[in-house]
């Protein structure tokens, strides 16, 4: 297409203008952060605690948006969609963040640093529309209202957007892995800290208060062992993000060629899977064996797929060894006959719910599920649910078929444009791409027994980590094949 190449000729008079007006938009976003810095007292009152948390967030994510550190403010985006949006309950200001980084992408652009547009825009733009009367049926809260359209629906062009951007060369892509694999591995020591010594750092008493209250923080049989949900709070959450967290290091580990860095990449891999095993989420760990087998057959060389495999018998040695107990705990979860009836009779009522409303569904919210399903729910099912635990699923049911055609459809197209950025580059970069093709198939993959996909925190790592690998590489022979692909589609 003429605008993914348009911006490479503009001329030196032109990039001076474009220049004056990117730094003007970047003194307004520092001035808004020191705004928000000197009315300290009126952000402590209505943020109590967490307002230092604010404000230095604030700040920095400033600073990563003037200096164009786009792997970093990345990073930052995932941290603040976690940490501030979810667990705090603030739900989008990292989607300001994503919306700043595109704006001054726009403003900035430049021969070195040119525009991007997202993939297959008309299928973003139908997925945008089709979901309007769906998410206006559903929003019976203020939590409904920002949960489904403004997070899941018009984040997700803007992460995916945001990934494009950061994933402009196999170098790019490799920093931020670099960054996000070690926020990962903060991520997992906090959940390990919470699983051996009961203690939830950073915690607040809403929360304290709802872990302890929560039936499937404990296993079955086993009341003295609670799992571990971290920022997540929910422990099937957390496990698919571990899950997905778990092949950056992984990935980094077998494409890096210095030895201190392969040892550190290492030890991140055996936090975050001690992490993920103390979730005892049985269906993250399906996934990312399934993820594992792709993953070892796309890093090509043996040399490669000889340390992965090093890898990996390094981290079983040290849970067999180490954690026997709690490796008996995740197979006794595993096979409880219970769960797996419960989950199977949520998925059929959330067929019969598809069946009863095909086109528009039943609204794009948790309380519309609620109560539109109800003269749905079979006997499997024991308890009324808010979604069905399948984000295919609540996209069918809450939004109708064609919301989910097209979900299914901009997963798939772009997950080509990954593929052919893996055949075209070199053996180190595919080690990345594989690394980020792990990552979506780990969530799409979960996303049949939770719903990953339609949770924000982990569906903005998704939709930036599959927008970084099925970006367009700094080449103009590479984007002109890019526009003739997707014309062809």
């Amino acid at each position: 297409m003429k605008s993914s190449t348009w911006s490479r000729q503009t001329t030196k008079k032109g990039g001076g203008l474009l220049e004056s007006v990117s730094q003007l938009f970047l003194l307004i976003v520092v001035l808004i952060a020191l705004l928000v810095a000197i009315l300290s007292d009126e952000v402590l009152r209505l943020f109590g605690p967490f307002a230092s948390l604010l404000i230095i967030s604030s700040v920095i994510g400033a600073l990563t948006l003037v200096l164009r550190k786009d792997e970093l403010t990345g990073v930052l985006m995932l941290a603040v969609h976690l940490n501030v949006d979810w667990y705090l309950g603030f739900r989008v200001i990292s989607l300001l963040m994503a919306l700043a980084l595109i704006c001054l992408c726009y403003l900035g652009r430049s021969p070195e640093r040119p525009w991007v547009r997202p993939r297959y825009l008309w299928l973003w733009v139908s997925f945008l529309g089709l979901t309007i009367i769906p998410a206006i049926r559903g929003a019976t809260g203020l939590y409904d209202a920002l949960f489904y359209y403004p997070n899941l629906v018009v984040g997700a062009l803007l992460m995916f957007w945001a990934g494009m951007i950061i994933g402009r060369s196999p170098e790019s892509i490799r920093l931020f892995f670099r960054i996000f694999s070690f926020y990962c591995t903060l991520i997992a020591i906090h959940a390990i800290i919470q699983a051996r010594t009961g203690v939830f750092l950073f915690g607040t008493a809403h929360f304290d208060t709802y872990i302890e209250q929560m039936v499937n923080n404990h296993l079955p049989g086993a009341p003295d062992v609670s799992r571990a949900g971290s920022f997540f709070v929910d422990t099937d959450w957390a496990g698919t993000f571990f899950a997905m967290a778990l092949f950056v290091p992984l990935g980094l580990l077998v494409e890096d060629s210095s030895l201190l860095a392969k040892i550190f990449y290492l030890i991140e891999a055996v936090l975050i899977s001690l992490a993920l095993l103390f979730t005892y989420s049985t269906g993250s760990w399906l996934a990312a064996f399934v993820a594992a087998f792709v993953f070892l057959i796309l890093l090509g060389r043996t040399r490669y797929r000889t340390q992965f495999l090093l890898c990996l018998f390094v981290g079983a040695a040290v849970i067999f060894t180490g954690f026997s107990f709690h490796l008996n705990l995740l197979l006794q979860h595993l096979s409880d006959p219970i769960a797996l009836s419960e989950r199977f009779g949520a998925w059929e009522t959330a067929l019969r719910v598809i069946g009863a409303f095909p086109l528009t569904g039943v609204g794009l919210g948790e309380q519309a599920y609620l109560l539109n399903s109800a003269p749905y729910i079979v006997p499997a099912q024991m308890i009324p649910l808010v979604h069905p635990h399948n984000s295919y699923l609540e996209w069918g049911a809450m939004a109708g078929l064609p919301v989910l055609i097209v979900f299914v459809a901009i997963l798939v197209f772009n997950m080509r444009w990954a593929l052919h950025n893996w055949a075209i580059s070199d053996a180190r970069s595919r080690c990345l791409l594989a690394t980020g093709l792990a990552i979506i198939i780990v969530l799409s993959f979960n996303s049949m027994s939770v719903n990953a996909w339609t949770l924000p925190p982990l569906s903005a790592v998704g939709w930036l980590t599959l927008g970084t690998i099925a970006s367009r590489f700094e080449s103009t022979n590479q984007i002109a094949a890019d526009d003739k692909g997707e014309r062809e589609m």
